[in-house]
């Protein structure tokens, strides 16, 4: 049996010590409540979704799912939850992107080669991040991923094939980073910029300009709402960076220059991020009247604290704010960007959810909106695999990722009756910490009066109604979210709700039958 106080949770709502009276409640009221978070009785499920993909990436395509991977690794599905693997692993063998081996030299030329041509290249074949749109101008899917060598010396490239399944033909290279004034000849940046335009912007102190220059990797490609097609990239250094496509090439359409609005006529436009803070993994969905920037904090390992975060913003180019109404571009990430998924342990879970990040985002032909990322375990090893988890967006149009990987639930779009409602609750608030720390639950009770009753806590609860819609107010912070019934990972059922503020997710789940009784 575990037990866990409430020190954690209430550290991550309360601004001080003090905690609020007890919303009216006497103790005879509450007496009775059973606080113990006590998992003897509920079933767990393996961690395995059949396949190990990092950094996943989807495309749907008929009634099949694909994720594609780094490492050239890829699998597909029917139903989000059980993968079969497509391709796995750095092998002319490998019938996705086997053919980059045909052209070698070429490909990996600046980055992640084998034939040690500049001082970036580390002998190696390091293919990251790739992701796959369909060219609705070209009719061929096209793949953009990157080479790297280095933790700055990297390149993006990208391939087409006539199925979604490869082989994908390498076409040529995008972006470049990492050079310095000896390796910028093996680039093509002077194809847009001066020499003096480098050395006074790309260059400090003899290096790269990390800082303000990015990593070229983790490449995704998006329609707008136009009709425009953009590819967004970048990864810690110089931050998130957006550059528009040309769809009958798919190659980038180079910006002019305007430093006042944070556009560089090679790199492009930078959205978010810089000065060398945990940034990577941008993916770009367009959904709910907002541009959705999902990107992935801390280190990927599975103590590194890594984690999924997401800005919006009304047009494509930003700006990109969070729930503050915040932009980050410099200091403490940590306070920056709505926390939508980090460590947590739920019920049913065989082992705690670490490192739970490097998503990309789905809006489904139903509607239904997906994120799609990969996790690690709190089982001693960097072991990862895939999940996919719907999100809801609130009243006030901010993503809450359900607590439970997808299995075919559907939210009522008349809400819940109260008794479906009430009850007790595993409760876990996911915090704005970049750490290695796992959220554990703490027991709360939403009773029918509209009460939010828990040991030394108090709140209260409505929901909207005859919608999904709900707010939890714990102590003096308000979270503003979504019910939804689901399954838990072992298939039980359970009410869940997720609610966000200021930045923090918080999840709850209910068993509807006491799987302790």
């Amino acid at each position: 049996m575990k037990k866990h106080s409430l020190r954690k949770f209430l550290a991550l709502v309360l601004p001080s010590a003090m905690l609020l009276g007890a919303v009216g409640c006497t103790k005879e009221e509450v007496i009775d409540y059973d606080f113990t978070v006590s998992y003897d009785q509920i079933e767990t499920a393996n961690i395995s979704s059949g396949v190990s993909v990092h950094d996943p990436s989807i495309l749907k395509v008929g009634d099949t799912y694909y994720i594609y991977g780094s490492h050239m690794t890829a699998a597909t599905s029917t139903d989000l939850l059980n993968w079969t693997k497509l391709a796995d692993g750095y092998s002319t063998s490998n019938s996705v992107y086997g053919q980059i081996y045909s052209v070698r030299d070429e490909a990996f030329a600046y980055a992640g080669s084998n034939t040690s041509l500049i001082p970036t290249d580390d002998g190696g074949v390091h293919v990251w991040a790739p992701d796959v749109i369909y060219n609705e101008t070209t009719g061929l899917y096209y793949m953009y991923y990157c080479t790297t060598s280095t933790w700055i010396a990297s390149n993006l490239c990208y391939g087409v094939s006539e199925s979604p399944e490869g082989p994908f033909e390498w076409k040529g290279a995008l972006i470049y980073s990492g050079f310095d004034m000896d390796t910028l000849s093996a680039t093509n940046v002077l194809d847009y910029v001066s020499e003096d335009y480098v050395q006074a912007n790309y260059i400090k102190s003899g290096s790269y300009n990390y800082e303000s220059c990015p990593n070229a990797i983790d490449p995704s490609v998006f329609y707008d709402e136009d009709g425009r097609m953009w590819m967004v990239y970048g990864s810690w250094s110089g931050g998130i960076f957006l550059l528009e496509l040309d769809p009958a090439t798919g190659e980038c359409i180079h910006p002019e220059a305007d430093e006042e609005n944070n556009v560089d006529p090679y790199f492009g436009k930078r959205l978010v991020g810089g000065t060398h803070k945990s940034i990577e993994g941008p993916y770009i969905l367009y959904t709910g009247g907002y541009y959705f920037l999902f990107v992935s904090y801390g280190s990927l390992n599975r103590e590194g604290g890594y984690q999924i975060r997401v800005y919006r913003s009304e047009t494509v180019d930003g700006t990109y704010v969070d729930m503050n109404g915040f932009n980050h571009s410099a200091g403490n990430n940590e306070y920056y960007g709505l926390k939508l998924s980090g460590n947590y342990y739920l019920p049913s879970q065989e082992y705690a959810y670490m490192a739970t990040g490097h998503n990309s985002a789905l809006e489904d032909d139903d509607g239904k909106l997906y994120i799609v990322h990969h996790t690690r375990f709190d089982n001693g090893t960097e072991y990862h695999s895939p999940r996919v988890h719907q999100f809801l967006l609130n009243q006030e149009g901010w993503p809450c990722m359900l607590p439970y990987q997808t299995q075919g639930e559907t939210v009522s779009e008349t809400g819940y009756d109260t008794d479906e409602i009430v009850g007790r609750y595993y409760v876990i608030n996911q915090g704005t910490d970049i750490s290695a720390e796992i959220a554990e639950p703490v027991i709360l009770y939403l009773e029918k009066s509209g009460k939010v009753t828990g040991e030394s806590v108090s709140g209260t609860w409505t929901q909207e109604k005859g919608t999904y819609y709900m707010t939890i107010t714990i102590d003096d912070q308000t979270y503003s979210g979504v019910f939804c019934a689901m399954t838990d990972e072992a298939g039980a059922a359970v009410m869940t709700f997720s609610a966000v503020g200021s930045n923090q997710s918080v999840w709850g789940v209910k068993y509807v039958e006491s799987a302790e009784d």
